[in-house]
């Protein structure tokens, strides 16, 4: 299609034909909801209700035989015609920018470039979703292209509710994804409720329609390889350091790009050959090692060269990891310094992770068809990829959990991890990267900011790129702590880079670590750009749920909470409230994440900025609230950082008054108490 003007419309009528899904491009494996026969027929009713009754005798067969070979009605009769990216704001019908703006963003989360399962409606991690089914985005495209500044759309698990009446102060989008009543938020639960169309795993950003590519985690991966640099290797000169991984999925297939930019070697594993030679296509693996000697060669050349290089291994990596050990044993050469994971560990059983015993297509066959031994093999791997860890971490290896529930889902399988249940929390042998590497960052209120620039123009991004490094040097010319000033010479050379490291893939966007007073003044300098003419079209604010404030993770983002907090949620929950409340354009509140369903409670938010007095006075109130929230809940957990930086807040704005601790300075009084 030409135009976009169809979106306008809602479910295509007539209906399209029926339409096969395309089988040369990637997929998501096949889900396994083990529904009764009255499950599949309530399956089936509630797929049907999106339609009217002339049309239910044509598609009731036709979903039946999704559900059947698919294990979801997906409904890919209904796929769009037209090119699926995010187009300029301008060209995206609608009645108002911040309708359009959110379709734009929508559009991005399923470019086939940008999405790991497109036909699927899932955007990166295997299963985080967009949409449940293709009738929920026509329908919410139509709503969002047709909605007055008086309306919000309210999304329940994927699922358009309806416009109801508000006002321009509210926020124009309200989702929810996977708020299920904590008993019934098992794995097993939600194989089925999602197969019933009730549910959906939005991860972070894929169901808050916020994602940006690949790009969001490269910042993050780069701060987390050159603090673990920093701390245990005792040097940011990486030349010649070997950090190895897996995965090169839609996050995961950040880290050979952040791992150069670092100036290190990184061996990264992918068992998929599409996902590596996507990655190698895109010029974010630099070379290709299709059996373990090439590997290993490749790595001694690059080690004697100095060479910062990333290398795809097209293989296993327990394999990689039991070859390091055999390397050592056999020659006294430790290859590796820096280790971590990110397959998709969070969902180990449906794609997520692949088990050494079998073969790609072996493993898609059989997580399918005999889930059970499946599972069996999964934790077998598991076990033997820890063993091979275990040994090179006692020579010398410096491993860290990237968060994507590795270490629990390799306790949960008898791997000797080192698992200690505590009062205050879950520890293992390696911590996770929030603990050990990036949580005294978060608790300084650096995260992960970032933006779009709606008109879709690569000269838009070179202005904000500039803008936002402009003003992080100025506020360093004002004069911070080392601590803070440290943090945004980082950002600073990132931005400065960011272009000639190739970044962008899909929407015209941008991220960059920063604290509340980076943030509000990058989006007031932003939104003063628009009113000025500089660019050409709104920008939209946003950031990732992995945050200061954003994510309830005991297992990541709130791993270094050790006041016994860890596994509640009220910081994620009042963080969205609060960022509604504040002016928020939307907001999303999330079950799941990185570390998987009913592991986690994350929320996120879209602002647009127009160049209105309105979106600069929203951007001060919201960005201060989401970012404070978080500060304080540390500083209350007793992180000394979190504290002073809660305090210097407090000083530049006397209408904040946040409860400070008074710390226990005799902790024998404690057992004394008690033994009284």
């Amino acid at each position: 299609m030409s135009s976009l003007k169809e979106i306008c419309d809602g479910i295509p009528d007539p209906l399209p034909p029926r339409r096969q899904r395309d089988d040369t491009v990637p997929h998501a494996p096949i889900r396994t909801p083990d529904l009764t026969p009255a499950e599949q027929r309530l399956a089936l009713q509630n797929a049907l209700r999106y339609f009217p009754p002339d049309q239910h005798e044509i598609l009731a067969h036709e979903f039946a035989d999704e559900l059947r070979n698919y294990g979801h009605i997906y409904m890919y009769r209904l796929l769009p015609s037209f090119d699926m990216r995010a187009y300029p704001i301008d060209e995206i019908p609608g009645r108002n920018r911040q309708a359009a703006a959110i379709i734009h963003m929508i559009l991005n989360n399923l470019d086939p470039h940008v999405a790991q399962f497109p036909q699927e409606l899932v955007t990166y991690g295997g299963n985080g979703q967009v949409f449940s089914n293709w009738a929920q985005f026509w329908i919410t495209l139509s709503y969002l292209s047709e909605m007055s500044e008086e309306q919000t759309l309210v999304m329940y698990s994927g699922h358009p509710m309806g416009l109801f009446p508000s006002s321009p102060a509210a926020p124009r989008l309200v989702i929810t994804n996977g708020m299920v009543i904590p008993n019934y938020s098992s794995r097993e639960m939600y194989e089925k409720m999602f197969a019933l169309g009730n549910t959906m795993y939005g991860q972070m950003t894929a169901g808050s329609f916020c994602y940006i590519g690949p790009q969001g985690i490269v910042h993050g991966t780069t701060l987390t390889v050159l603090n673990a640099a920093r701390r245990h290797l005792g040097t940011t000169d990486m030349r010649g350091k070997v950090f190895v991984t897996s995965g090169l999925g839609g996050m995961s297939g950040a880290q050979p790009k952040a791992a150069t930019i670092c100036g290190c070697i990184s061996v990264t594993a992918e068992v998929s050959k599409e996902a590596l030679e996507k990655r190698h296509n895109q010029g974010w693996v630099a070379t290709i090692a299709n059996n373990l000697d090439e590997c290993i060669g490749k790595i001694r050349h690059a080690r004697r060269q100095k060479e910062a290089i990333s290398i795809g291994y097209h293989g296993n990596i327990v394999d990689l990891w039991e070859r390091f050990v055999e390397e050592y044993e056999n020659t006294g050469d430790l290859l590796v310094e820096l280790g971590s994971d990110q397959t998709s560990c969070h969902n180990p059983y449906l794609g997520g992770y692949y088990p050494v015993q079998l073969t790609y297509d072996e493993s898609r066959i059989m997580m399918h068809e005999d889930p059970i031994r499946f599972k069996n093999l999964v934790q077998e791997s598991l076990r033997r990829q820890v063993t091979a860890i275990n040994k090179l971490s006692n020579l010398g290896l410096y491993f860290w959990d990237y968060g994507n529930a590795f270490l629990l889902e390799a306790s949960r399988a008898g791997a000797d991890v080192g698992r200690d249940e505590s009062a205050t929390g879950t520890l293992f042998r390696y911590p996770s990267y929030v603990q050990d590497i990036m949580g005294d960052i978060f608790s300084l209120g650096f995260g992960p900011f970032r933006w779009v620039c709606t008109s879709g123009c690569p000269s838009d991004l070179d202005t904000t790129d500039e803008i936002s490094a402009n003003v992080l040097e100025d506020i360093i010319n004002e004069g911070v702590p080392e601590t803070i000033k440290q943090q945004y010479n980082d950002n600073i050379r990132w931005i400065r880079e960011a272009k000639n490291n190739k970044l962008v893939v899909g929407s015209q966007a941008r991220i960059l670590y920063s604290d509340q007073v980076g943030r509000t003044k990058i989006a007031t300098a932003f939104n003063n750009a628009v009113k000025d003419g500089k660019l050409k079209g709104p920008v939209v604010i946003s950031r990732d749920h992995h945050d200061v404030s954003g994510t309830d993770s005991p297992f990541r983002e709130t791993s270094n909470i050790y006041d016994g907090s860890a596994f509640c949620a009220d910081m994620a929950v009042q963080n969205v409230i609060g960022d509604a409340c504040r002016g928020a354009t939307w907001v999303a509140l999330h079950n799941g994440g990185g570390c998987g369903w009913g592991e986690v409670i994350n929320g996120g938010f879209g602002l647009v900025l127009d160049g209105t007095q309105d979106a600069g006075d929203r951007a001060q109130k919201m960005l201060a609230w989401d970012v404070s929230n978080g500060v304080a809940r540390r500083c209350w957990s007793g992180n000394n950082n979190a504290e002073e930086t809660i305090c210097r807040t407090m000083d530049h704005n006397k209408s904040l008054k946040v409860t400070l601790p008074n710390h226990v300075q005799d902790l024998d009084l404690l057992d004394r108490a008690l033994q009284e």
